[in-house]
């Protein structure tokens, strides 16, 4: 463990923080109260906080007063400029070793910059990216998407653990704000996609909301999108590996039903641009392009 970690104590007896009472990090807060060394708490809506004072939590008045006693502080708050502001006070009041997680979705250069800042007096600042929403926080559920000091994150990961069950230390910081940025995107291009879906069903005379219980229930199943995200490359297949004809099996089927896909919209009138788009770009991704096989 490095030295400036070994000055803290067993996490399980430091304080732990929160700040920023939003939906989010109440959420965060709640799950940590009655945390053995002791939960701290500050918004700048003094009201926000009633109900953790209540619980026996510490309300501080900013964030150098959370400073002054946690050893792992949740930053929950709105944008960039709120980030650095927060995370600068607690820099400059920190005890060396304190760990400063990151929950914000922040710009990809700021995390690394604000890591930089606190590695220079001894603190670990981390972007711990988050998905699951109030509700996976409130169950215990989020997934927690981790960059920075691999020490610090693994301090502080018994406390992350009271509201993430799925825990990912992708590597340097800012690489816990990347992997969220990318998941994002795949969940928001969905909803678009999604909602061209919903205009082709419509017209065809189909029940949407029958539709969408097939596709909870089917994906539920089967899985979504990311089921075809299986190694650590997206580099072509290989023709001799395995999962080679399980994808062109799979590139044919898509093929073939995005087809249909589109000859519905034609015939109804429904211009289909997700589906055009899905339809010449599939093979590329599945990593079965046509073409010679490498």
């Amino acid at each position: 463990m490095a030295p400036d970690l070994m000055q803290l104590p067993p996490v399980e007896q430091a304080e732990v923080a929160v700040i920023g009472l939003g939906n989010m990090g109440a959420a965060l807060a709640r799950r940590l109260v009655g945390w053995p060394g002791g939960l701290a708490v500050h918004d700048v809506r003094a009201d926000a906080a009633a109900e953790f004072a209540a619980g026996g939590a510490r309300v501080a008045a900013s964030a150098a007063d959370i400073a002054a006693g946690a050893r792992v502080v949740s930053v929950v708050v709105f944008d960039d400029a709120q980030v650095r502001e927060v995370v600068g006070e607690l820099i400059e009041h920190a005890a060396p070793g304190t760990v400063v997680a990151i929950h914000s979705t922040i710009d990809i250069d700021t995390a690394p910059e604000l890591a930089a800042a606190g590695a220079a007096r001894g603190v670990r600042v981390l972007d711990v990216a988050l998905t699951g929403g109030p509700s996976g926080a409130a169950d215990g559920k989020l997934v927690a998407m981790a960059g920075g000091d691999r020490g610090g994150y693994d301090y502080a990961k018994p406390v992350f653990s009271r509201w993430a069950s799925l825990l990912l230390h992708f590597g340097a910081s800012g690489t816990g704000i990347r992997a969220k940025v990318a998941r994002n995107m795949l969940q928001f291009i969905g909803y678009a996609a999604t909602g061209e879906t919903a205009r082709l069903a419509e017209a065809a005379g189909v029940d949407l909301q029958k539709l969408a219980a097939a596709i909870r229930h089917s994906d539920a199943v089967i899985g979504g999108p990311s089921v075809v995200m299986v190694s650590a490359t997206t580099a072509p297949y290989a023709a001799d590996d395995p999962l080679r004809p399980i994808f062109e099996h799979t590139r044919a089927l898509g093929e073939k039903d995005l087809g249909h896909a589109l000859s519905l919209g034609q015939a109804l009138g429904v211009d289909l641009p997700f589906g055009r788009l899905g339809l010449e770009q599939l093979a590329a991704a599945l990593r079965v392009p046509h073409g010679e096989v490498p």
